[in-house]
């Protein structure tokens, strides 16, 4: 008998923050922070880098969640900064794709250096930005670093077979070659790794990129595109090989619609990203799309509850809940629920909240006002419903249906030592997500594979495996290299 107890807890920042922080004095401006000026930035920074800085739109000041106190502002982009802005990104990727792959690589093997460098402070200005405790934006900045050390290799690796042809004198060959321009939308929650699953593969392929980050987390974007810049200027190579537009929906929507925009990368909510998918489809173009998840762990009878507890915490509480493969859902059996559901709730109670600074945090604050009030309504939902509702399913089948009756298929797993029951789950009436796990959490995946998932999480892949293609346009070549001319499937035609 499989049965399934549906339990929320309510972990918030940290109370006795002040509602309110005054506008006169920025956290940049203050002793404390200096060290946000190691990374380039000021109390107004342009937010438009296309080989040079600038921006003309309206100016945005971004907060730091922990405290509600004003950090620095940052000028963003208006339509005509972004045509401006595409113009020479486009030109730029003519410079850029002449260059030889293990060339480019080298590029980007540099700019890996360069973040590990500054790996520290910026991961202290993701920590004060976006809200997750310091570890975790060390660990975000390393993921970059890390991708980057994955594409120098992949850069002499990219390409495709030579195929045997059935024509005498004649060679089939596979050939690879960048698709232009690659638009990158990145949401709050990962203001920089994503960015650097994206421009790593992307730019060892041959591509350009053109970036717009999350208006919440725009320091971080122009932090970041800071260090880039710097090795693309260095290497004297054209800097909009690397572009910035920060702005808000005129922008994203701009980059969706525009023909010139050989591919659009969109991490986001499900419902932006259908709004993105229609508009893009609409001109044939091609997007990339990492959209929400309605993750679940399941745990069997046999499951190790040593790795259950400490992969369901994570998976839950991590970033304050805040990933897309934060797991919203715990399956159990009925014979380990309740001892199960005591041994979580006994380490909930041992979370530590607070300052995201602190090296003992835990779980530091929502990165919104908004989304401490989506949260607290979510809560509400719950107790509305029950809170605990007992579903009677006797199964493993039933089970592997209840993971995949969701309408998102990003991450899931299950706690098993079953051999038979591993490869069902990981089999084609096991789970339906892109992300499958046995015996770890939803959350925390490598570099080194596909990220992404399928149905309404939107069916891209980024990062590791094969995802370089989808940052490529495949050919198909034919060459004849001898005297005759014989037709395919034996035609004659004289």
């Amino acid at each position: 008998m499989l049965g399934l107890r549906r339990a929320f807890a309510a972990l918030l920042p940290r109370a006795g923050l002040p509602p309110a922080a005054a506008m006169s004095t920025l956290l940049i401006s203050q002793e404390r922070y200096a060290w946000l000026r190691e990374l380039g930035l000021q109390e107004e920074n342009p937010g438009v880098y296309n080989g040079r800085w600038g921006g003309r739109g309206q100016v945005v000041t971004t907060y730091c969640p922990a405290n509600n106190e004003p950090i620095a502002s940052v000028r963003q982009g208006n339509l005509e900064d972004y045509e401006e802005t595409v113009k020479k990104a486009k030109e730029a990727w003519k410079v850029w794709a002449d260059i030889p792959a293990p060339k480019r690589g080298e590029i980007v093997r540099q700019i890996g250096d360069a973040l590990r460098q500054k790996i520290k402070v910026l991961g202290s200005l993701v920590s004060l930005e976006m809200g997750k405790i310091f570890v975790e934006g060390v660990g975000e900045v390393q993921e970059y670093v890390d991708v980057c050390d994955y594409a120098v290799g992949l850069s002499r690796m990219i390409g495709g077979p030579i195929l045997p042809s059935e024509r005498p004198g004649h060679a089939l060959i596979e050939q690879w070659n960048p698709v232009g321009l690659v638009g990158v939308i990145t949401a709050f929650n990962f203001p920089v790794a994503v960015y650097g699953w994206n421009s790593a593969i992307a730019m060892i392929c041959g591509n350009a990129c053109l970036w717009k980050g999350a208006p919440t987390t725009s320091l971080v974007s122009v932090a970041v595109t800071k260090i880039i810049a710097k090795v693309l200027e260095d290497n004297k190579l054209p800097g909009a090989i690397c572009s910035l537009v920060c702005g808000g929906a005129d922008i994203g929507t701009a980059m969706a619609r525009d023909e010139r925009m050989d591919l659009l990368s969109f991490t986001g909510s499900t419902k932006v990203g259908k709004q993105v998918a229609l508009m893009v489809q609409e001109r044939f173009g091609r997007s990339l799309l990492e959209l929400g998840g309605n993750n679940a762990i399941i745990v069997f009878e046999d499951a190790d509850l040593n790795l259950v507890i400490p992969s369901a915490l994570f998976a839950a509480v991590g970033t304050a809940g805040q990933r897309c493969t934060t797991a919203r859902r715990l399956f159990l059996h009925e014979s380990i629920h309740d001892e199960v559901v005591a041994k979580l709730a006994k380490a909930y109670a041992q979370v530590r909240i607070g300052d995201p600074w602190d090296s003992d945090t835990l779980y530091g604050p929502l990165h919104t006002k908004e989304a401490v009030k989506m949260f607290l309504d979510a809560v509400e939902q719950a107790k509305q419903q029950g809170g605990s509702v007992v579903c009677g399913g006797k199964e493993e089948e039933e089970v592997f249906a209840w993971n995949n009756e969701v309408k998102q298929g990003l991450s899931s797993s299950i706690f098993t030592k079953d051999l038979g029951r591993i490869f069902r789950w990981l089999g084609p009436k096991g789970s339906d997500c892109g992300i499958v796990n046995v015996n770890i959490p939803t959350s925390g995946a490598e570099i080194g594979g596909a990220f992404g998932g399928e149905k309404h999480t939107g069916g891209g892949r980024e990062s590791g495996s094969d995802s370089w293609k989808l940052y490529m346009r495949r050919s198909t070549c034919t060459i004849n290299y001898s005297k005759d001319l014989p037709l395919a499937q034996g035609i004659k035609f004289q």
